[in-house]
Formats: structure tokens, sequence, C-alpha cells
């Protein structure tokens, strides 16, 4: 992209033309989202200092193209590709207690801002920038498990084992009870990371067609996944305290759904927990309802021990807990797991094993070892303390640029009102190539709005929040 909004006078393409070779790029690539609003004609003409006339030709050029269309009245937006249906509409202030039989949020511009090499220039990234990760650590992990045993015994020439290597299942239930999560290494298996330890989960206990509770706001790729397997997605508005247990209850009554997924500590994007008063109300509905629970605990070494988690006040008895070590150890080594009673660890072993054979035996040996020798627990003590600073000087900053947030800093995410709409906003930054993450990725309807997610760890550059605070007096 180029980082300068204005357009070259001396290119080989007309003004027009470049300016539609960017939107359709940015189309293309699903950087501007199917339903998005392009700015008006006159916004346009100012943002890239040129007429009018020429943002209309440009306009037209990806209209004849099939990637944009006219709404008298409302301006230009980006079409849904063919065979998708529009996101449903939500009644000002009324829950939507429909079932989303919509197209849920593209998730692909979110995946590709965790991809993204230049970690300063990506507000709303999903992880700790790589220079916040303990590479010897990683290192050493690493040379431990190449050179332990002799060739008989060496872990890369041969399969893992169908659950997971054995020693990082015991660490793991040892973390566990630190988590206050009572679980044997028996009721444990690996997988390739959270995402992977999620799809098995409704690959194995859903059929296309079910509904599912999900938290609205929520996480993107989640509700992609779901929607893509066949489920039926029933948004529940997120507090500070926890879901709505008023609309979840008229939604289980309407839909009887066979599953809510959540993530209750650290809420991706509020950074909200759950209250030990809605955890006990929530297993109480669930209780009567017959419903299966499952917490994503991605966030958990970001997190105090002692905070509620589902899992462990219920047992493991209709809860499912899922975690991973991509947010604290690194996003490139894909280790996640599932803990269950063992009536359902069963056939996630079995699908596991038909899906992907096995999982990788010298990675998860490689956690093992950050976790029995206290490595990870070190490293994670180090990055909250950067934390700590980083989330005082991005908030200093976002609210000198006239943002608020909406919940209290806590944990890796800001949940920010920026007082303009985000999905216009990212367009606009992705101009000056900074990638935000706006409010309608985590909207299972895609409601627009003027909050984003940021990143405390990847927010705290003045230029972007200068650039930011400009956008604002300009609008």
């Amino acid at each position: 992209m180029n980082t300068n909004t204005a357009l070259p006078r001396s290119a080989r393409l007309s003004l027009a033309q470049q300016l539609a070779a960017r939107y359709a790029e940015q189309i293309q690539q699903r950087l501007i989202l199917p339903g998005a609003r392009l700015p008006s004609v006159r916004e346009c003409a100012r943002q890239h200092g040129i007429s009018p006339y020429t943002v209309v030709a440009a306009y037209d050029q990806l209209l004849a193209h099939g990637l944009l269309e006219a709404r008298k009245q409302r301006g230009f937006f980006v079409r849904e590709p063919a065979g998708n249906s529009a996101a449903l509409k939500r009644p000002s202030g009324k829950p939507d207690l429909s079932p989303n039989v919509g197209e849920p949020v593209d998730a692909s511009a979110l995946i590709r801002g965790m991809f993204q090499a230049d970690a300063k220039r990506a507000p709303g990234l999903g992880t700790l920038p790589g220079e916040w990760l303990d590479l010897p650590m990683i290192q050493t992990a690493m040379r431990q498990v190449l050179t332990q045993g002799n060739a008989q015994d060496q872990l890369a020439l041969h399969y893992g084992e169908p659950a997971g290597d054995a020693r990082l299942r015991q660490a793991l239930a040892q973390r566990m009870s630190d988590l206050g999560i009572a679980a044997e290494p028996g009721q444990l298996v690996t997988t390739v990371g959270a995402t992977h330890a999620l799809d098995l989960i409704t690959r194995s206990l859903l059929q296309p067609g079910d509904a599912v509770l999900v938290d609205d706001p929520g996480w993107a790729i989640e509700f992609a996944r779901l929607s893509q397997a066949g489920m039926r997605l029933l948004p529940v508005p997120r507090g500070a305290e926890g879901p709505d247990l008023a609309v979840m209850a008229q939604l289980i009554a309407q839909h009887r759904p066979k599953m809510y997924v959540t993530v209750s500590v650290l809420h991706n994007p509020t950074g909200n927990s759950l209250s030990l008063a809605n955890a006990h109300q929530l297993l109480k509905l669930a209780e009567a309802a017959d419903l299966l629970i499952v917490e994503d605990d991605t966030y958990a070494f970001l997190a105090p021990n002692h905070a509620p988690r589902l899992s462990a006040l219920d047992g493991l008895r209709r809860t499912i807990y899922v975690s991973g070590f991509s947010k604290i150890l690194t996003p490139a080594w894909r280790v996640g797991y599932v803990a269950a009673s063992a009536d359902k660890i069963a056939p996630l072993t079995q699908l596991k094993l038909i899906s992907t054979l096995t999982t990788s035996p010298m990675l998860e040996r490689a956690v093992a070892h950050c976790l029995e020798k206290g490595q990870l627990r070190r490293h994670a003590e180090r990055v909250l303390a950067r934390l700590d600073a980083a989330r005082q000087r991005s908030m200093r900053l976002a609210e000198s640029a006239g943002c608020r947030a909406l919940t209290p800093p806590t944990g890796l995410f800001g949940w920010i009102d920026t007082g303009l709409d985000t999905e216009t906003l990212a367009q606009r930054l992705m101009m000056e190539d900074w990638l935000i993450a706006p409010g309608a990725l985590f909207s299972p309807t895609r409601r627009p709005g003027t909050l984003m997610r940021i990143n405390y760890a990847t927010s705290q550059d003045a230029h972007f929040w200068r650039l930011l605070e400009k956008l604002r007096k300009n609008n």
C-alpha cells in the first residue's frame, strides 16, 4: 500500500485508474469487507487531493467490475460475493433474538493482521510483538528436545502419541491445578493451537444446523468458523460482568441451543472477565437447559490464576476447557489443548487421530520443558510487567486523541470508542499503512459503530494517535 494518500500525478495510469486500482486491491484482499461503505465522493476527493469528477470516474470503474454497488441516497458499498446473504440487522436498542442465518463477519482481514511483519504499524494486532517474546528460552527448549535420548527414542524421528505428549499432558494437569481445575492427564488431548481445539469440539459434538450461543462482541474467527460448519449463531450481549443472562435465557427458550462458546477471562475484545456471581448464575442456567459450555482461556497466562473459571466451578461436568500457548510463548508453536470429562475426550482424540494423525511431539515436548522448568511462568511475569506500562501509555495517547475506553484497561486488548465510524476509519488508515481492528469485526451480525480493538503492546506509537486525532477533527 502507498503510505501517502495523495495520488502521483506523473504515474502511467490516470488518477481515476489509480484510485480504482487502490480500492480494488483492498476489496479483493478482504481488507475492506463486503457491505462496507466507501467514503462519499466529496470526502474521497478531499482525502486524495483530487476532483469529485475523478472520484466518480473511479467508482464507476469499480461498479463496472462488480466490486461496488450504488445505493440511492446512501452512497457506494462493497458488494457481497455471489451466494452470500446479507448480514442481519439489529433494531436499535433491542437484542437480536433470531438465529444468525446470514454470513458472519469475514475474519480474513483480522487474520491478515495477525501475520503482519511490522507489528508497529498494526495497533489492532492479535498477538504480542516479536520483541516481547523470549527467543533464548525457545531456542534452549528446542535444543533440549533435539539432544535428549538415543536414536531410538528421539522425538524428531517418530509420530507423536494420539492424545499428545505424555510429559506435556502431565505438566498441563499441574498447570490446570494451579487454576483450580482438577483434570488428570487422561482428560487432556493436545491440538494444533486453540483454534484447532475449538474445531475438533464443533465437529465432534455438534451437527450442521445446531444453534450455538456466542458472545457479542466476540472473536471474529470463531464466528466465521462456526458458521462455515453450518451452525446457527445466537449472539448474547457481553457486559462488564459477563453475558446478559436474561437475553441468554430468552434465546435458550426460543432456540434450544446445544452449546455456548465464550472467553470467560480477559474477553476478546473487551478485556472483561466473568464475575463470580455471573459465573454461578450462568452454570445454573446451563444445568437447567442441558447446555454445554466451551470455555476458551486463550489468555490464561495474562490473567490471575484465581480469576473465576467456569471449568473450575463446574469441575468439567458440562464445561470443556480450551487453551494454548500462541499468545504468550510464540505464535509459531501451534500447541493447544482441550480438557474435558473422559466421555468427551475419547471422541475428540479419535477425531484428532483421523483428521491430523498426531500433533508435533517436538513442539509439545519443548512446551513441556518450558512449563516444567518454570521458564514460561517467569516469562509471563515479565510480559505482564511490560503490559502494565504499555496500557498506561496507550490509554494516555488514546485519551489525548479524544478517544475513551469502554472498559477498564486489563489484559492485552482495549475496547476503544473513537467517535468515528471505524469501518470507514479503517479504510482511511489503511491508506497510511495503519491496520486497525474495527468493531464490526467482532460483531456476529457485523454491526457498524465507533468502536475498535487495540492491542496495548502495539498501539504505543504517538504518530498513530496524532493521525487519529487529526481525522477526528476533520470529520
